[in-house]
């Protein structure tokens, strides 16, 4: 059981730097939604549509590897 888990979650942080190699390629990372806030030399982002769209799409994953 825990080689398992160990297993699914190494599957897991693959895809998810593979989601952020090639984000920036496919427009993750910048989506409508995301808050980005620039003012003099103070810049604020936070992915917020991002972060959905990520979670969304691990939790389908993780729901196929467990059926």
């Amino acid at each position: 059981m825990l080689g398992k888990n160990l297993i699914i979650m190494g599957i897991v942080l693959i895809v998810i730097g593979i989601i952020f190699t090639l984000g920036s390629r496919l427009g993750i990372g910048r989506l409508p939604g995301d808050i980005f806030i620039k003012r003099g030399n103070m810049t604020f982002y936070f992915p917020i549509v991002t972060s959905i769209v990520i979670s969304i799409i691990l939790t389908l994953i993780l729901n196929l590897l467990r059926r």
